[in-house]
């Protein structure tokens, strides 16, 4: 596929962007007192050197009063001037325009920096959801003071050198809040008919492009549906959109969906595989085609060929390809190179981007755990010696270590028992939904292609093989963990792996013991209930999917609420026999009881299986072991390790 528009030239203000793909902000967790770090410019610096025209930096604090427990850039201190400044001089040589973004949350905070509840004001005292938030009605000369404060953090950016600012009216936020009827509720100059509602937004535009100067450019970003209960609707919006342009003050707008109010709108804000490609597109080309300034997109646009149809079909000018370029950053060098067979496709699983970011430590990616660690594994150098290097196991973490360490010079030859390689992702892609988990295995293959790896499948290996090889990397991965259940010989009791391998028949009643709390729980009472079974799916933890990412376990929840699927936490299995099944309650020891049940399916975790390194313990020296046969755990440390032993043979 020819990529014509995607690699044309796109005219913002008066600012020349050389093709049509931006990362957008998006928190990194690499910040120390409230400024950038050496990591985070070596992270963006990165995604300029791979092709990227624009990179849109993190929202930063445009006032104090926005400040939370969350650590975010302080635009409000003159500090920020130097961090800005290193980031575009990092950032430009390379082609890429970088805009600084500007936010407050409003109502959207709970927690203050040092873990107390924060003051959180708002245009009116309307609570929301998610954070259970009482905000407090802004006062007028706080407006004024904040409005003040959007002018002056534009005055920095625009000493530090960066090429504009992208003002935040998205998810919820306060800008937000402002326009929305059901939340502002003033009946002063800052509320009332949608005017007068406006009124804050226009002063925060018109404060901004001041302290900016007439070069750099000035955007706004908006979510066009915030799909959350009494949020901004996509007809409001439209207007909205429509109004503030006609201002002729913004250069270009920047539609999303969701808000950050509640937990159906915020799972929006970083959507998980579960929402289509490109799902947000036709919110961005209903507010096209009620504007003359250029329109980006973002929302689940994941690979070139997605983002040159949103072009080419003009419902947008530029789009956002943010966990696109977590998961490669030399993406848009590759596609326009006619290699886009090479580009390792973000499967949107949320793990460690979104899924670091939220426990407050920096993003990488399950795939390229070198993203977030651009100073350590950056630039890998050759290997000092050529070795001879046997990994065994082709799931994730021996695919990546027999990737690297021949990328490195090694001599690697990699040895699977399966026809296929993947390991457990087969399993996972199966699960309704998440077929899009198998470009894992996919790009991993495109990996041991390109490095010339040696392949040999359906080969069950001995100790005996492997003793020729200078290094041993086992990656031989574990197997469902099935601790002795009283009464499981009069029951009918298989594990999850059976069930997806056809191996099982659940028959039509079924109780899914999960005892990890993680996608493999959420994945399989979907996949059950779809295949026309009565779930009850008994977690031992506080909820379904308690370990997996809040945006992506969101609306699985609602997936399963919407399927029937009757869900008990603080459930530890116990015991069953021909028809019932029992669990402890976790809590208190008590017995919780499920009658009419053919089948109990466990999903309890997994066991290493370590034959080999014990059949290896007299060369334990040259013998490494990593991902689940070290210790059983998810994809990203699989893929991680491969990464480390890769680099360190």
């Amino acid at each position: 596929m020819a990529f014509n528009t995607l690699f044309s030239p796109l005219t913002v203000g008066r600012t020349v962007l050389k093709n049509r793909i931006f990362s957008s902000g998006h928190m990194t967790v690499m910040l120390r007192d409230g400024q950038p770090t050496d990591q985070m410019v070596a992270y963006h610096q990165a995604r300029a050197e791979g092709g990227a025209a624009l990179i849109i930096l993190e929202a930063a604090r445009a006032h104090p009063s926005g400040d939370s427990g969350r650590p975010a850039l302080r635009a409000y201190d003159d500090a920020c001037i130097d961090g800005y400044r290193r980031i575009g001089d990092a950032c430009q040589p390379a082609g890429a325009r970088v805009f600084a973004q500007l936010t407050h949350p409003g109502r959207e905070m709970a927690m203050a920096a040092d873990g107390s509840r924060a003051v959180a004001y708002a245009p009116s005292a309307v609570p929301n959801e998610r954070f259970h938030v009482m905000p407090r009605p802004l006062s007028a000369t706080l407006i004024e003071d904040i409005i003040a404060g959007f002018g002056a953090a534009a005055g920095r950016i625009a000493r530090a050198g960066l090429d504009g600012v992208e003002v935040v009216a998205a998810h919820g936020y306060l800008l937000s809040q402002f326009l929305n009827p059901r939340l502002n509720r003033r009946d002063d100059a800052w509320g009332g008919d949608a005017d007068r509602r406006l009124a804050f937004v226009r002063e925060v535009l018109a404060q901004t492009r001041a302290g900016l100067g007439p070069g750099p450019v000035l955007g706004l970003r908006i979510s066009g549906d915030e799909k959350e209960y009494d949020a901004l609707n996509q007809s409001e919006v439209g207007a909205i959109a429509q109004a503030l342009a006609k201002d002729g003050v913004l250069d270009y707008l920047h539609v999303t969906a969701g808000s950050s109010a509640g937990l159906a709108g915020s799972t929006h804000i970083v959507p998980p595989m579960a929402y289509g490609a490109a799902y947000t597109a036709p919110l961005a080309a209903a507010i096209r085609a009620r504007v003359s300034i250029p329109v980006f997109v973002a929302g689940r646009i994941n690979q070139p060929q997605v983002a040159e149809t949103v072009l080419e079909s003009g419902q947008a000018d530029m789009v956002a390809m943010t966990r696109a370029l977590i998961a490669d950053p030399k993406m848009p060098l590759k596609a326009e190179e006619g290699l886009a067979e090479d580009i390792r496709a973000c499967v949107a699983c949320n793990q460690a981007c979104i899924g670091h970011m939220l426990t407050g430590h920096a993003i990488s990616c399950i795939q390229r755990p070198e993203t977030g660690r651009e100073r350590e594994f950056g630039h890998l150098e050759p290997a000092a010696r050529p070795r001879k290097v046997a990994v065994v196991g082709a799931g994730p973490a021996g695919m990546k270590a027999a990737a690297v360490a021949a990328a490195r010079g090694h001599r690697v030859t990699l040895y699977e028992a399966e026809a296929q390689p993947g390991g457990q992702v087969a399993l996972a892609q199966a699960l309704p939904g998440r077929v899009e988990f198998g470009g894992v295995t996919t790009n991993l293959m495109r990996e041991l292609e390109r490095t010339g790896v040696e392949l040999r499948f359906g080969k069950h290996v001995v100790a005996d093989d492997l003793l020729g090889a200078d290094s041993v990397v086992l990656a031989t991965g574990a197997r469902p963990w099935r601790p002795p259940v009283e009464g499981a010989e009069d029951g009918h009791m298989v594990d999850a792996w059976e069930v997806l391998r056809g191996q099982a028949n659940p028959g039509g009643r079924v109780v899914l013991a999960d005892g990890r709390a993680d996608w493999v729980g959420l994945g399989m009472a979907e996949h059950l209930a779809r295949a026309g079974c009565h779930v009850r799916l008994a977690v031992n933890g506080t909820m379904a999917g308690q370990n997996v990412p809040q945006y992506t376990r969101d609306a699985a929840l609602g997936t399963l609420f919407r399927l029937g699927v009757e869900v008990v936490t603080h459930a530890r299995l116990f015991g069953l026999d021909r028809d019932s099944a029992w669990f402890q309650h976790t809590l208190t020891g008590e017995a919780i009881e499920f009658e009419a049940v053919d089948t109990v399916v466990t999903a309890l975790g997994h066991a290493p299986v370590t034959d080999l390194e014990q059949a290896l313990s007299p060369i334990g020296e040259r013998v490494h072991l990593i991902g689940d046969c070290l210790a059983p755990r998810t994809v990203e440390e699989a893929v991680l390790e491969g990464l480390r032993v890769g680099a360190a043979l």
